[in-house]
């Protein structure tokens, strides 16, 4: 069994970057959010926000833990991610299922490990 599993303090960084449809500027600023979800059958768990940097990067960073409790036993996590302009929902991703956190552990065991969902346009 993967100690990764059993590690519920392991960190997953996670990020993703924004640009806009039609002139391939980065979103940047203030007024942009990313909120990551964990996808579960009864509620869904809120991992964390980021703003935008200039680059259009958001990052957020959670544990293994937060996500798993005794009515959610699973152990590869079933992500989306949100983007808001303001209070303004202005694009949400598909849920990327069973994300593999036990070969994340390949690399860096013990420290955590970078996730990069790629590039959106908006």
């Amino acid at each position: 069994m993967s100690n990764f599993s059993l590690d519920p303090d392991m960190r997953i960084e996670i990020t993703a970057r924004f640009i806009a449809k039609g002139n391939d500027v980065p979103l940047a600023g203030a007024d942009y959010e990313m909120r990551l979800f964990e996808k579960d059958l009864m509620e869904d768990d809120y991992l964390g926000r980021s703003p935008l940097d200039a680059g259009g990067m958001a990052r957020i960073s959670f544990r293994h833990g937060d996500y798993k409790d005794f009515l959610n036993p699973e152990t590869e996590p079933d992500l989306y991610f949100a983007l808001y302009r303001g209070d303004a929902l202005i694009f949400q991703s598909k849920v990327i299922r069973d994300l593999d956190v036990r070969g994340l552990e390949k690399f860096k065991m013990g420290e955590g490990e970078v996730v990069d969902l790629g590039t959106y346009l908006v």
